[in-house]
């Protein structure tokens, strides 16, 4: 099996990964450049599965009352953030799956490091698990 520079370039560029994780990978593959990469990324089904069921816990959350917005954070920078006016709203104009759609669309983007918070009217927060 012979294992090139370029493959290990190409499955740490695919996959952010370092070299020592790229080249570990390859070699478990015998060289297969595509499934080193498949190895390496994660099942994306599984992390849709995981941000359809946030998404679900958070429209609990709204609909138990006294939310005020939603915010991902990233560490302790807040990402993006929402009124949840906005989700009531758009529910009236019939347009009910926008605001989730556009959170969890952002949790996908931001990556499953985010913390997904509600902020309630008295100013605390409560993260969604």
């Amino acid at each position: 099996m012979n294992i090139t520079l370029e493959a290990v370039e190409k499955v740490m560029e695919e996959t952010g990964v370092d070299y020592k994780v790229a080249k570990e990978a390859l070699l478990k593959t015998d060289g297969d450049v595509e499934a080193a990469i498949k190895s390496i990324q994660p099942n994306t089904n599984d992390i849709s599965d995981d941000i359809k069921a946030l998404i679900d816990k958070l429209k609990n959350k709204v609909e138990e009352g006294n939310v005020d917005r939603v915010q991902i954070k990233k560490g302790e920078e807040v990402v993006f953030s929402v009124p949840v006016n906005v989700g009531i709203l758009g529910g009236i104009l019939g347009l009910a799956t926008a605001p989730w759609a556009l959170i969890a669309g952002s949790v996908a983007a931001f990556g499953l490091g985010c913390k997904l918070e509600v902020v309630k009217k008295d100013g605390t927060t409560d993260e969604v698990k």
